[in-house]
């Protein structure tokens, strides 16, 4: 699919999000190696290459897998990253193709956090 519908989040913008909203949902579709490294507080793990399974599940397959409730597709405020943003858009588009209309990608990705982050 062409990276078209991919919509964008800041740094800034997410960094306004966190501790604050308790609509944000963020998604790390790193690998496990990558995570072990460090993540951004607050997000959740679902490898990219499973994003689209994981988001076609049903919400109690969601929950007992990876711990927290299943977004609606209506979720206003869904954010998926990765290191760079490359697989962070991957994972955006599919969940968009899900119905996840709000869905949007931390360009920036871990790389980004981790520098302003002084981490």
């Amino acid at each position: 699919m062409a990276n078209t519908v991919t919509k964008e989040i800041s740094y800034e913008d997410l960094k306004g999000l966190l501790g604050k909203s308790q609509n944000l949902i963020l998604v790390d579709v790193r690998s496990k190696e990558e995570v072990d490294r460090g993540q951004i507080p607050g997000s959740i793990h679902i490898p990219v290459e499973t994003v689209e399974t994981a988001f076609a599940m049903d919400p109690e397959e969601f929950k007992a897998k990876y711990g927290v409730p299943k977004p609606p597709a209506d979720a206003p405020e869904l954010v998926f990253h990765c290191q760079v943003g490359r697989r962070g858009a991957v994972a955006t588009n599919k969940a968009y193709e899900l119905g996840y209309v709000n869905a949007r990608n931390y360009t920036g990705g871990f790389s980004e956090w981790s520098k302003r982050e002084g981490k």
